[in-house]
C-alpha cells in the first residue's frame, strides 16, 4: 500500500491513499465523508452513496490542479519514476 494523506473534513474526503504511481500518473482512492462528489481537472471515477459511505478513485497526471468538491485543490507537481509530489490545499 502507498502513502496516506489525511485532509481536513471540510474537503468531503477521508484519508487519500496512493495506490499506484506510473506512466506519469498517480492513482489514488479516498472514502467520501459528504453526500456527494465532484471533480474537475483530472480523470476520476468511483461510486458514491447518499449516506456518504461511498468511495472514489482518481487518476491524475502532472499538470493543472484538480478541484475536488469545490473545496480542495490537488496538483500532481512532479512524477519521478515511482515517486510523486502532490500539492493539496484549499481551492480558490
Amino acid at each position: 500500500m502507498g502513502d496516506v494523506v489525511t485532509v481536513p473534513e471540510t474537503y468531503g474526503l477521508g484519508p487519500i491513499e496512493v495506490t499506484a504511481i506510473g506512466g506519469g500518473e498517480v492513482e489514488m482512492v479516498a472514502r467520501l465523508t459528504g453526500s456527494g462528489f465532484s471533480v474537475s481537472g483530472c480523470s476520476g471515477g468511483g461510486g458514491t452513496s447518499s449516506e456518504g459511505g461511498g468511495g472514489v478513485r482518481l487518476s491524475c497526471g502532472e499538470g493543472p490542479a484538480a478541484t475536488i468538491n469545490d473545496a480542495m485543490s490537488l496538483k500532481v507537481a512532479d512524477v519521478l519514476g515511482k515517486v510523486a509530489v502532490l500539492r493539496i490545499e484549499p481551492s480558490g
